[in-house]
């Protein structure tokens, strides 16, 4: 399948760097109501202890808005990429790829 590279602009949180799987979409500013659903919410010290894989911009220390307003499994676009809910993600410390199908690794 496709294989397509995210731009390197995300930083690394949480002990698991390398990590993969299906996509699941969300589309929010602001807002972490729709993201609560998926994750219990976390500061960045409590995500670095958790043995999960977190790709972020940045941490920030201001509370999101709470309105629940956003879409679940629409098409994103950001970091050079446009990516589907269902495609595959595959990260390690050098970079993001992203396939349509999944590949073995």
């Amino acid at each position: 399948g496709e294989l397509r590279a995210v731009q390197p602009v995300f930083q690394i949180y949480g002990r698991r760097q390398v990590f993969s799987g299906p996509v699941v979409t969300l589309k929010v500013f602001e807002d972490n109501v729709l993201v609560r659903e998926f994750l219990e919410e976390k500061d960045v010290d409590e995500i670095n202890s958790c043995d999960i894989g977190v790709r972020a911009l940045a941490s920030h220390p201001v509370k999101a808005n709470k309105k629940g307003i956003g879409e679940k499994h629409v098409p994103v676009a950001f970091a050079g990429t446009r990516i589907l809910d269902g495609e595959y993600l595959y990260a390690d410390t050098d970079g993001i790829l992203i396939s349509k199908t999944e590949l073995s690794v």
